[in-house]
């Protein structure tokens, strides 16, 4: 009796540990650090609650302090999905076999940069490149920024026949974020500098932007953007059909409250094909290799 009670007990065990073992693990995700850390905190942890909801699995954010760190954590599947710039996309993509855009923000397709100026240096609007920005000291974003670097880069050179910024700018630099280029600019410790327009209106929302002190002087050709992106092995780890399922729950997200601090109305499909222009630009200014 004692060794069928034994045996039955320990049946259980092993039904219990093999159903424990085929749970899947919890889908983490990243996103680059494009602005105040506070803020992408609360936004993608109202991401993480809804993809959980939808889903039905675990799913957890991971906070990563730099572009290159956001790329990193991805290539060596530290996260499965991660809300990239369309230039860190590009470089996940290259390192890691059958990676896929999936989704993006309706205004990603046609993505803008904007040249801020600080009151001080007279510098007006205009709708040509401002060629007066030559001589003052400027500061990009990140340095893996397609918005704040890549692309802004890329017009610079064009507008002063291939000469780099160093050659351009008194002093350059690289703020690091979006909302620390306006910060910068605005306090006069650059003259000038580069964004997205989407952290730019945020900001403005939120009144940290000072208009007597910066202002917008120039508005970029549009290019595409930001893009969830994720790995190529979901089906595998997560189940059949798992990333076709995540792309429609991403693509499905309705509530203002998980789109308004994005800046974005909605999101759509991408795919890896998309962000072909931003590869040869990459190429054409040797920040991609």
């Amino acid at each position: 009796m004692r060794q069928m009670i034994t045996a039955v007990v320990l049946a259980a065990s092993l039904w219990s540990g093999a159903a424990f073992s085929q749970s899947p693990p919890p889908l983490v995700f990243t996103a680059i650090p494009d602005q105040d850390e506070t803020r992408l905190v609360e936004r993608f942890s109202k991401v993480a609650d809804y993809l959980h909801a939808k889903l039905g699995i675990s799913v957890k954010y991971l906070p990563v302090k730099s572009y290159p760190a956001a790329v990193t954590a991805f290539v060596n599947n530290q996260v499965q999905l991660a809300w990239f710039g369309g230039f860190t996309g590009v470089q996940a993509r290259r390192e890691v076999a059958d990676s896929e855009a999936i989704a993006q923000g309706a205004e990603d397709a046609a993505f803008k940069s904007l040249i801020i100026a600080n009151a001080r240096t007279g510098l007006a609007p205009v709708a040509d490149f401002p060629e007066g920005i030559a001589g003052k000291s400027f500061t990009f974003g990140a340095r893996a920024s397609t918005s704040g670097r890549l692309m802004p880069e890329y017009f610079i050179r064009n507008a002063f026949g291939g000469r780099s910024p160093d050659e351009i700018f008194a002093r350059v630099g690289f703020s690091g974020d979006h909302s620390r280029t306006i910060q910068l600019v605005q306090s006069g410790a650059y003259e000038v500098g580069v964004l997205d327009y989407t952290v730019w209106d945020l900001d403005n929302k939120a009144g940290k932007v000072d208009l007597a002190k910066v202002g917008v002087i120039w508005e970029s050709p549009t290019f595409p953007d930001y893009q969830w992106t994720v790995r190529g092995d979901v089906d595998r780890v997560y189940g059949a059909g798992f990333k076709d399922k995540l792309k429609a729950t991403l693509i499905a997200i309705d509530d203002p409250a998980i789109l308004g601090p994005f800046g974005r109305s909605r999101f759509i499909p991408a795919r890896n094909s998309d962000y072909l222009p931003l590869e040869k630009v990459g190429r054409a200014t040797n920040l991609l290799n």
